[in-house]
């Protein structure tokens, strides 16, 4: 029987709480998916509510991770701003256990956790809104568009992914990066022609 370690528990806790929800998942639940008793796993946590602490600190970290390389890259904030939803798109296609328990379950933490939460998240959407004002600046985008409403309607978009697309289906990842590129880019481009 292999030893089951730490990691084991958190990835399993973000799974299940990806699938069922943090009130829909008791320890219980996790120690029969480890094969462990549900006292087995104190050994390892504290509790469920620092399981899920350490499941959205890791969404936050994935998607901060990715939008802090938008620093690297040379060019129009446009250029930037399609590196910012590329990286977006591998994030919540590479980590969906982590990713929707970041979105959908961090208001179960308490309010700490939750406002460190708050905090990540203003800051990762702080790089988007950044690039939207810059790109307003440079041309490469709209002058007139308000950077915080479009960083909304962006990530809205972005973050709705997880809901409906299949790597198995008929759009490879870069068809849909391109797909959700354009979409955007459209409505976000200076040279709109329905304007």
């Amino acid at each position: 029987m292999t030893r089951v370690t730490r990691e084991d528990v958190v990835q399993t806790a973000g799974r299940l709480f990806s699938l069922y929800g943090y009130h829909g998942t008791s320890m219980r639940d996790l120690g029969r998916e480890l094969g462990l008793l549900g006292s087995s796993l104190y050994a390892h946590v504290d509790g469920k509510q620092q399981l899920l602490v350490e499941v959205v600190e890791r969404g936050a970290r994935f998607f901060q991770t990715s939008a802090d390389a938008v620093g690297t890259v040379e060019g129009t904030a446009a250029e930037r701003l399609r590196v910012l939803i590329e990286g977006h798109v591998d994030v919540v296609l590479e980590h969906r256990d982590e990713v929707r328990t970041y979105l959908y379950e961090a208001t179960a933490l308490d309010d700490d956790a939750r406002q460190n939460v708050l905090d990540a998240r203003n800051r990762y959407e702080a790089v988007f809104t950044s690039v939207m004002k810059e790109g307003a600046a440079d041309g490469s985008l709209r002058s007139d568009l308000d950077p915080k409403t479009a960083t909304i309607f962006t990530l809205s978009i972005l973050n709705a992914i997880d809901r409906w697309y299949s790597e198995s289906g008929r759009m490879s990842r870069k068809k849909l990066v391109d797909e959700i590129w354009t979409f955007i880019l459209k409505g976000l481009c200076p040279t709109n022609p329905f304007l």
